[in-house]
């Protein structure tokens, strides 16, 4: 193994592969600000340019144009409230109200810090644990992924504000009914009205960008009637602000990265979980764990809220790469392009990969802490030029928001129908805004929506229709515990709360 490790450090540090991660981390960093163009795409693009290139070279390219796509994503995010990536939608909910109140330069900050955190700790923790990790990968079974889905769901109490539980419930419902629309596992269609184009059901960009980037922008034109552009409040939104990170936010938010990275990288290891779930997943623990008087800042551009999910999304592509590198198998859309670029190369991924290529295994792990470092030299510097996209002037910006958004879901699927629907939820998405629904239990719901169902269908299938799986499998009943406790602490906590207003302490009158 140690000879492994050193044939990879060579490998990672060869002139050609530190311009390989230079290359993909900076292409891709600016792919992944674009709607729609997110990591397979990028990567789509860099395959043919691999094939004239060693398989160590070609591989660290690849991955760095993976994770550099998914640090990108987080711009547009922050900006102009258009993920470019579905990784990047929970960094949305705190870091555009944070760029809005003229935080923008501080805002992409933090995110620059925490991607680095969270890539950072990912790739120490992939080199000092893959061969356990892959066995970990292995254990898990349909019923643990189906308790680890029932878990994300109880985050919605993390989207929803003071006395707004049970709209975030009815969210989350929506988006699982959602989720149902299109050929179920065993090949039945449901709720597609005879439409082929429904068959392969919603696009999570689809929905992300109708509820996001088209809802944003709708409602920009709805309020430019009453809103001078000239405004104090435009004028504030329009500041870059000051992108220092002052010692004692570090110290707010260092608890927040650590938990986020770890959180991410083993939701990252699982097969099918991602960078999405894991973004949420921060995003809702640390909700959840943050003191009463600081709940209600989650949404409004909360520093520990922008930070959380952005570790653990860069924490989660880290991780993603325990079971594509030992396993064989691909996590995610991302992961399985990468497989194929892997098999084009003679390569074959399993448990023998470090011990018959271990210049290859070892040389992409080290290569991550390289690219996360290219990184962050990279965007820290640019933020003030990425940031003069706040001073283009509404009228052409909003057109241009609208354009991305559309295109981006056209490219992926070439269907007018995909667009009509985009514009039909960027309507309902506007009036829920107005009526003060929360917008991300809809998503929340429906990426887990599919994947709740597939892995409660295998379950019962593997225990003869029996739910005695939620208990009789350690695994399954540890996370089932979390999840009970997950929503009991909050009623408990707001039962204290309201008996604590009813018998006022004496003593503090």
């Amino acid at each position: 193994m140690a000879d492994g490790i050193i044939t990879g450090l060579q490998t990672a540090l060869a002139p050609i592969n530190l311009l390989m991660v230079l290359v993909g981390c900076f292409a891709s960093t600016f792919i992944g600000m674009l709607p729609g163009l997110g990591p397979v795409s990028a990567i789509a693009l860099m395959i043919p340019v691999t094939y004239g290139l060693d398989p160590a070279s070609g591989l660290i390219l690849i991955a760095g144009v993976y994770y550099g796509a998914v640090f990108g994503g987080s711009t547009s995010a922050i900006l102009i409230n258009a993920p470019g990536v579905s990784g990047a939608v929970a960094t949305a909910f705190d870091g555009y109200p944070m760029a809005r109140s003229g935080q923008a330069g501080k805002a992409l900050a933090i995110a620059a810090y925490s991607s680095f955190a969270g890539g950072t700790i990912g790739a120490v923790l992939l080199f000092a644990l893959v061969p356990f990790l892959a066995r970990v990968s292995l254990s898990f079974q349909s019923a643990d992924y189906f308790a680890l889905m029932l878990f994300g769901c109880t985050a919605i109490a993390a989207f929803s504000g003071k006395g707004q539980v049970l709209k975030a419930v009815l969210m989350t419902l929506v988006g699982l009914m959602l989720a149902t629309v299109g050929e179920d596992p065993s090949g039945i269609q449901r709720f597609t009205f005879g439409n082929a184009d429904l068959y392969d059901g919603i696009s999570f960009l689809l929905l992300s960008m109708a509820t996001f980037a088209l809802a944003e922008a709708l409602t920009v034109v709805l309020k430019g009637s009453r809103e001078s552009t000239n405004s104090a409040r435009d004028l504030q939104r329009d500041r870059l602000g000051s992108l220092k990170v002052t010692r004692q936010e570090a110290k707010d938010i260092a608890p927040s990265v650590g938990r986020s990275s770890v959180l991410g990288f083993f939701i990252g290891v699982l097969p099918g979980a991602g960078a999405t779930i894991a973004s949420f997943l921060a995003y809702g623990m640390e909700r959840n764990l943050a003191p009463e008087r600081e709940k209600h800042q989650f949404g409004q551009g909360s520093h520990r809220g922008l930070a959380a999910p952005e570790t653990a999304n860069n924490a989660a592509s880290t991780g993603s790469f325990v079971p594509l590198l030992t396993l064989g198998i691909p996590g995610s859309a991302t992961t399985a392009v990468m497989l194929g670029a892997l098999l084009s190369y003679g390569v074959q991924p399993g448990p023998r990969l470090y011990i018959d290529n271990p210049g290859v295994f070892w040389s992409v792990i080290i290569s991550m802490y390289v690219g996360n470092l290219i990184l962050l030299v990279l965007n820290l510097p640019l933020i003030p030029y990425i940031s003069r996209l706040l001073r283009v002037p509404r009228q052409f910006l909003t057109p241009t928001i609208l354009f991305f958004s559309l295109m981006g879901v056209y490219l992926v699927s070439f269907s007018t129908v995909d667009l009509s629907m985009m514009v039909v939820f960027g309507v309902v998405a506007v009036a829920l805004r107005i009526l003060d629904y929360p917008l991300a239990p809809l998503l929340l719901g429906f990426i887990l929506g599919g994947m709740l169902e597939d892995n409660l269908r295998r379950a019962l299938l593997i225990w003869d229709g029996s739910f005695a799986f939620l208990w009789q499998r350690p695994i399954t009943a540890t996370i089932m515990a979390i999840t009970l406790l997950t929503l009991l602490v909050p009623v408990l906590s707001s039962l204290r709360s309201g008996r604590g207003a009813q018998h006022p302490d004496p003593l503090s009158e």
